[in-house]
């Protein structure tokens, strides 16, 4: 909350509160979105099927439907570390369940992967699972963060070539640790750009420095974005408010 206290200043149309693998952090996430609504903040929480049966996820549904949440961020979501997997449910199904189940009532975002998601066999096939999620009725995509704002509107291109027609918002992550930054990266498969990656081993052990560069990076990102038509912007922020709003704070958005 202290983070969405800060950031609540900057007037964002919501904030999305994540949800663990596996639905690992489900009590969390429904608690923060409570806390958010109570200060009459929109909160979007995420949701994934897992391993739960039909009638829970539209028990979890249900409950989000009473406290006033408007919206939804369904993923296909992951096991939680050290567990079995067992049967995955798609981001697609999901969709299709709130659909079926709730018709109208919520605007859904779905995940969109702009260098591909490390489980799809190649990017063209990436995109058809886009367009199954947005078929199903989902309203809108959130990418994955990324650095390069080619791969960002050559996917934009490509999506529209293949029938996804939905808005596909830019995920920005703010950079502001060398070694998460890394893990994630390589967990998630978003590339990190040569240039940048050096530049921040540089800065390691420097945090100021780090988190200077890595504003200086990712605004420049965002203003290019912006200067080219992306419909928004949704902040990875990983409860660390101050270098969004710094960047938030030079963006010139006419």
């Amino acid at each position: 909350m202290r983070s969405a206290t800060r950031l609540n200043g900057e007037q964002p149309d919501f904030f999305s509160v994540t949800y663990g693998a596996g639905g690992s952090t489900r009590t969390g996430t429904k608690q923060t979105v409570e806390s958010l609504l109570k200060e009459n903040w929109p909160a979007v929480p995420h949701l994934s099927w897992g391993h739960t049966t039909r009638k829970h996820v539209v028990q979890q549904i249900q409950e989000y439907c009473d406290l006033g949440v408007k919206a939804l961020v369904l993923l296909r979501g992951d096991a939680p570390s050290g567990t079995v997997p067992g049967i995955t449910h798609h981001a697609s199904e999901l969709v299709e369940l709130v659909r079926s189940e709730f018709n109208d009532q919520f605007e859904i975002f779905v995940a969109a992967y702009p260098e591909t998601h490390p489980d799809a066999p190649n990017p063209s096939r990436d995109i058809q699972y886009l367009r199954q999620k947005v078929d199903a009725g989902a309203n809108a995509c959130f990418t994955q963060y990324f650095y390069n704002s080619d791969a960002y509107f050559f996917f934009v291109d490509q999506c529209r070539r293949q029938g996804v027609d939905a808005p596909i918002i830019p995920g920005i992550m703010p950079i502001t640790n060398y070694d998460r930054l890394v893990r994630f990266s390589r967990n998630c498969g978003a590339e990190i750009p040569q240039w940048i990656e050096r530049k921040l081993f540089e800065f390691k052990e420097d945090q100021q420095a780090l988190e200077d560069f890595g504003c200086e990076v990712v605004l420049a990102l965002c203003q290019r974005l912006c200067d080219n038509g992306c419909p928004g912007l949704h902040f990875y922020t990983l409860n660390r408010a101050r270098a969004t709003q710094r960047i938030l704070k030079d963006l010139a958005v006419s």
